[in-house]
């Protein structure tokens, strides 16, 4: 193998890499969006179920009725 087939090989090899990893990147931007979007959903869940907790804790501390 000549010098030039080694270097037309290794320029091969880099366009490849290059567009593995561009693709790589497209795909880790796209699950970074994805992750956060879960978060923010978590956080108003966890809120809303903070809010929620309180309204069934009050009527838990209630007296049981009369009939007990």
């Amino acid at each position: 193998m000549d010098l030039q087939d080694r270097v037309t090989d290794l320029e091969s090899r880099l366009a490849f890499q290059d567009d593995t990893i561009e693709t790589l990147n497209d795909i880790l931007v796209t699950q970074q969006r994805a992750v956060e979007r879960l978060q923010l959903q978590m956080k108003a869940l966890l809120k809303r179920q903070e809010e929620m907790g309180g309204q069934f804790e009050s009527s838990e501390e209630e007296a049981p009725p009369p009939h007990y």
